[in-house]
């Protein structure tokens, strides 16, 4: 028996198992009776499957039942061990009636033995129908029950009393004196009664957990009780016998009851499987039936009286009592029901009193919509804020408030919202325009439910946060000082329009557009001048353009516009077209712009590129942007259109900054010495340091060969920092040797006051080598004109207090030279390379480098004349004055090993000198003889 109550559980492990197990049982029923219905066959074998078959049922169920409370029931093991007990009473019985049935082969005595264990039957199974109940919460909950099981058990003894019960106790009375038989003959009805009660009172009052398990065992007790019902009637109890039809609603009464805890297993595994929520579905009719119950007792309760009074008969004293106690007791449960109500009432409207000042107060708009779209109800909040009233709105479509641009997208969100399963999308949010009371219409989101075939909508005012989103985004693609595009916006606009239906046009073009001067504008007037001429130059460029055309700023002062093409498939007129654009924008640009009381003027300096089949808005933007540099440095205050060769130029340049880059960090520079000659002895006063790059192939290039294509301020400054540290290194170990000769180096303006080195790094230099006085002189260019003036003066003086010599390098090709002359310390003036070169061949060339070399002279400044290529040159300048020379006519740049052998013989050959004089090397040098104070300078 054990083995059928495991293999139901095994069976009732899944889905398709617990379907196996249901036909099992189903079939073992229907076997059953068949073989009752036609006799089994004879009556011995009916007489077994009577007795000992119905207590093999009911082990089977006691012994399920017991398994289920021991492995898994719960809080509910209590109600199974009853269920057990009670199934174990019944297998006793039959197991009792079979034995003098079948063992003795004798008539059953009554009472016996199985009327005992049958009368036990019952007490347990009511106990346990009590524990599967749901247990009232309160003590009229309690009496109600109470109240619900009279009301059907009397209503149910009054109709059975009238209609069996007296003629069975008058009858057993009539016969047999005897108490037993007469109360055994009772006895089995009314515990049948009684369980009856039980199951329909508790029936609506069933526990949530395990519901499918009380189910089957109500069901399987309410077979049982039926096939009581019909066994104790008088038209049967005579001409029973064991084997008959009837014993099959207690076969199948047992084995549903053996199922009945394994299907709840079933049942549990189901439930815990994953997948949507089930919506809590109320059960009206069953909700109906529970409250109709003690109604529709009373009147079985009528009808068994009716039922004596109609048939002439008089009304016994057991039916006026029991109807009296069922009027009684229904009338008791109307009184505590009506208690109930009121109480009930009283809370309902207390709740309805909070929940509709919540809804008042709120600031929120709550309102109904049915399912027409007509509004049902709308809370005071809307007068706050959509400035209507609530009345106003009720009675009105809601399509009425939305606007027209909206409404199509907000009717296909209900409609989606609704089509969707309610477990899966209980709300849903819009946000549509509402038309105000003012007629302005009013950004609001709503969070949307269902509500009765309908729409619940919970609306908030968002219009200032849309207003706020709208102005971020807005800052978040505009320029803050012009209002203008930024970059992000202008790139997202030239995507569009490579992208769009324009796309492949090749009349769009791009303009980048610099500034020049700027700069000079913050550096002289201020920076609020500065951006006020942007204010004013982003809205000439926005005034300038097209419509359709799209005008931005990138940053600082570097603007853009975006000229879209009108389809023309004559490259060469849109063009001209686009380039006569950017002129105009260029003339438009460099009008003067009126700041404060100030005129001031700059230039624009427009760099064009035209759209190509399948350009990126990138390579686009990078195109315009090349062409505007090349713009800049072809002189600035032009239009300059995009070519193929401006990408490989800076192809170029990146590929040279990079291998520029290894070769400082791998050592690949050299540093050479070009001797400072005197020309009037010949001797070497001092060595140009100069750096030489070692390629590859063993080709030095000079610095301008391969600075000017670089464009890296980084890697020059690096050089720059190598340069001057190995060339004092250098001097230092010739001055060790015995050569003490100077050594200049050049550097840049920007150079000597650049603060990302220490500012003592020339002296941290001297000081490590251990460099005398004067043998270091700086040649300061005078070209950047960024450079302060007042800075720069500090900074040389520092230097010169440490014996530094100072150079001004390239005199007589800068605009800055007077005023350098008038206020830095300057030492030694250095003629430029283009006038020296020509002046020979040029008079006019002749003059100026004349006229330079006596204010040099006049200053008592040393000079020194840079390319001195041929005799000539040495000639000519030593006849104006010129005291040094450096260039081919004396000797190139030298390695150290040669510069050496140059230092040991002293001197070098200089023309128109027939007998020059021997100098010793490491004597004295005359381009470091005397102090500077023996060099007056003009006061400032």
């Amino acid at each position: 028996m054990s083995a059928l109550g495991a293999l139901l559980a095994t069976r009732s492990e899944s889905g398709s198992t617990g379907m196996r197990s249901r036909i099992l049982l189903g079939l073992v029923c229907a076997g059953y009776s068949v073989g009752a219905a036609f006799g089994w066959g004879s009556p011995q074998v009916a007489v077994f499957m009577g007795d000992f078959g119905l207590a093999a049922a009911a082990l089977v169920a006691a012994v399920s039942c017991f398994l289920y409370a021991r492995t898994g029931a719960g809080r509910l093991r209590p109600a199974w061990l009853l269920f057990s007990l009670s199934s174990a009473m019944a297998a006793c019985g039959n197991a009792v009636w079979g034995w003098y049935e079948v063992i003795l082969g004798v008539p059953v005595p009554t009472p016996s033995l199985a009327d005992v264990f049958f009368l036990c039957f019952a007490p347990p199974a009511i106990v346990g129908l009590l524990v599967l109940a749901k247990r009232p919460v309160t003590r009229a909950g309690w009496v109600c029950l109470a109240l619900d099981a009279w009301l059907i058990g009397g209503s149910l003894l009054t109709l059975a009393w009238s209609l069996a019960l007296a003629h069975t106790a008058h009858m057993a009375g009539f016969q047999d004196a005897s108490v037993a038989p007469a109360a055994l003959s009772l006895a089995y009805p009314l515990l049948d009664i009684v369980l009856v009660s039980m199951v329909l009172a508790l029936h609506f009052r069933r526990a949530g957990v395990n519901r499918s398990a009380v189910n089957t065992a109500i069901a399987a007790l309410a077979l049982t009780v039926l096939s009581d019902a019909v066994f104790t009637s008088p038209l049967l109890r005579s001409t029973y016998h064991s084997g008959q039809l009837l014993d099959a609603g207690w076969f199948a009464g047992s084995l549903l009851l053996a199922y009945a805890p394994w299907g709840a297993r079933r049942g549990a595994g189901r439930s815990a499987r994953p997948g949507p929520p089930r919506a809590t579905a109320s059960r009206p009719i069953a909700g109906s039936l529970a409250a109709l119950t003690p109604y529709l007792a009373a009147a079985v309760c009528t009808l068994g009286i009716l039922y004596n009074v109609v048939d002439g008969r008089r009304v016994d004293r057991v039916v006026i009592f029991t109807g009296c106690t069922v009027v009684l007791a229904l009338v008791v449960r109307q009184g505590i029901m009506l208690l109930d109500n009121i109480s009930l009432t009283q809370e309902l409207a207390q709740k309805e009193n909070h929940f509709r000042s919540l809804v008042q107060g709120s600031s929120d708009v709550i309102m109904i919509a049915a399912p027409n779209g007509t509004l049902r109800y709308v809370s005071p909040a809307a007068a706050g804020v959509y400035g209507r009233e609530a009345e106003g709105l009720v009675g009105a479509e809601l399509s009425s408030i939305i606007h027209p641009d909206d409404l199509g997208r907000v009717v296909h969100e209900v409609r989606r919202f609704l089509a969707a399963p309610p477990h899966e999308e209980p709300t849903t949010r819009i946000e549509c325009r509402f038309r105000s009371g003012t007629g302005d219409w009013l950004n609001v989101e709503s969070t949307v439910n269902r509500h009765q075939g309908g729409l619940l909508l919970n609306s908030r005012d968002v219009t200032e946060r849309v207003r706020l989103q709208a102005q971020l985004q807005h800052n978040a693609e505009h320029d803050p000082l012009t209002d203008l595009p930024n970059r992000a916006l202008f790139t997202a606009r030239v995507r569009q329009a490579l992208g769009g239906r324009r796309a492949g046009d090749p009349g769009t073009a791009v303009l980048f557009i610099d500034l020049d001067g700027f700069k000079q504008v913050n550096d002289t007037i201020g920076h609020q001048a500065g951006d006020e001429l942007l204010i004013q130059a982003g809205r000439r460029l926005q005034d300038s353009v097209r419509a359709g055309d799209t005008a931005a700023r990138l940053g600082g002062d570097e603007f853009a516009a975006l000229i879209m093409g009108d389809g023309t498939r004559d490259q060469g007129a849109r063009e001209y077209q686009v380039h006569e654009i950017a002129d105009r924008l260029r003339l438009t640009l460099s009008q003067p712009y009126r700041i404060g009381a100030s005129e001031v003027r700059v230039a624009a300096s427009i760099g064009v590129a035209f759209a190509e089949p399948a350009i990126s808005p990138t390579d686009l933007m990078r195109n315009a942007d090349l062409a505007m540099y090349r713009a800049k440095a072809g002189g600035k205050d032009r239009v300059e259109l995009y070519a193929p060769q401006m990408q490989a130029d800076v192809v170029r340049r990146s590929e040279l900054a990079s291998r520029l880059r290894s070769a400082l960090r791998d050592g690949e520079f050299a540093l050479l010495h070009q001797p400072v000659v005197h020309l009037a002895s010949g001797s070497v006063a001092a060595v140009a340091a100069q750096a030489r790059w070692r390629s590859a192939q063993g080709i030095l290039f000079t610095p301008a060969e391969f600075l000017r294509v670089s464009g890296d301020d980084d890697r020059t400054a690096e050089l720059g920092r190598w340069l001057l540290e190995e060339a004092v290194a250098q001097a230092a170990d010739r001055a060790r040797a015995g050569h003490p000769v100077a050594v200049s180096v050049r550097l840049s303006a920007a150079r000597l006051l650049d603060a990302a080195p220490p500012p003592g790094s020339i002296e941290a230099l001297l000081t490590r080598h251990g460099l005398p006085s004067g043998a270091l002189m700086i040649e300061v260019a005078d070209s950047d004109p960024r450079v302060s003036f007042d800075a720069l003066e500090q900074r040389l003086v520092a230097l010169r207090r440490l014996g530094v010599r100072i150079a001004l390098d390239g005199f007589g090709s800068g605009f800055a030279a007077i005023n350098a002359l008038r206020r830095l310390p300057i030492d030694v003036l250095k003629l430029d390379r283009n006038l020296v070169e020509g002046v020979v061949e040029s008079a006019r060339l002749h003059k100026i480098t004349s006229g330079l070399l006596r204010i040099a002279c006049d200053l008592g400044l040393q000079s020194v004349a840079d390319g001195v290529d041929v005799p000539e040159q040495v000639l000519a300048l030593r006849a104006m004055g010129c005291t040094h020379g450096q260039g081919m006519a004396f000797s190139g740049p030298l390695d150290e090993y040669r510069l050496r052998r140059a230092l040991v013989r002293g001197e070098f050959p200089v023309p128109g000198i027939p007998s020059p004089r021997p100098v010793m090397a490491g004597g004295s040098i005359p381009l470091l003889t005397g102090s500077h104070t023996e060099t007056p300078v003009p006061p400032t």
